[in-house]
């Protein structure tokens, strides 16, 4: 104990004091440029949901930007966009090339509704000429982008594609799990190359370390046949479509 009318003097164990905010830290930062974003942002979210307000049940379909026409992924995804406008669902891809354009053509040319959510990109991605002039709406911000596919489709159908393919899943996945979306058909087609990825789902994520539930993965499905595609659709609203937030 110290000795009376003696304060002990603590030793500051190497402990880092605080240090105040560096200068070229907190330049980056602009209040002002910040609250216009704001509203752009705003006008981004008014201006795509005034596009969809007059939109029916729609599917989205993701996948690569680098699939030719003469790919089997390009053809795959045109047969799906125009089996989709027979049944009357609007498509909506993500308005660029490859498997967007192959979605888009396929429905546009079966006399259905082609939509496309383009976005600006620093290498220029340029909406496909498939997409109705009417329905195309090009977004700076991926999140307001994504809220518009997720909003307003019934299905994500998931072609072989990159890091985008995977986030617009994994997406999709999260909010239907949380509850934050209403539970809707997630399809990957192309079973070449989703198979391996929706075992590792099944038998790690769940069977070996359950890090989901079972009953995560009944939304999820992996199918090839457009025919089967759209019963499995279907299947998901015996009492109608509806948005999904």
């Amino acid at each position: 104990m110290p000795a009376a009318g003696k304060t002990s003097k603590r030793k500051d164990s190497g402990k880092l004091k605080v240090q105040p905010p560096d200068k070229r830290f907190s330049l980056q930062t602009d209040f002002a440029g910040d609250g216009w974003r704001v509203f752009k942002i705003m006008a981004e979210f008014v201006n795509g949901f005034e596009k969809m307000s007059d939109t029916g049940p729609a599917v989205t379909v993701f996948g690569s930007t680098r699939v030719a026409p003469e790919n089997m992924e390009y053809r795959l995804a045109e047969e799906m966009g125009r089996r989709l406008a027979e049944q009357g669902f609007s498509v909506i891809t993500g308005g660029g090339p490859g498997v967007m354009e192959a979605a888009n053509k396929g429905a546009q040319q079966a006399g259905g509704v082609s939509i496309g959510f383009n976005i600006e990109l620093p290498n220029q991605q340029h909406p496909n000429p498939f997409i109705d002039q009417d329905r195309l709406l090009t977004f700076q911000y991926f999140f307001v982008r994504k809220v518009m596919f997720l909003k307003y489709s019934q299905a994500f159908i998931v072609l072989p594609g990159g890091f985008g393919t995977m986030d617009e899943f994994s997406e999709a996945a999260t909010l239907i799990q949380t509850q934050k979306s209403s539970c809707f058909p997630v399809i990957l087609m192309g079973s070449g190359y989703w198979e391996d990825f929706y075992r590792w789902m099944q038998e790690t994520m769940f069977k070996e370390k359950r890090y989901i539930a079972k009953k995560e993965l009944d939304f999820i499905f992996l199918e090839d046949d457009p025919e089967k595609v759209i019963e499995i659709i279907k299947s998901f609203y015996p009492g109608g479509y509806k948005l999904n937030f």
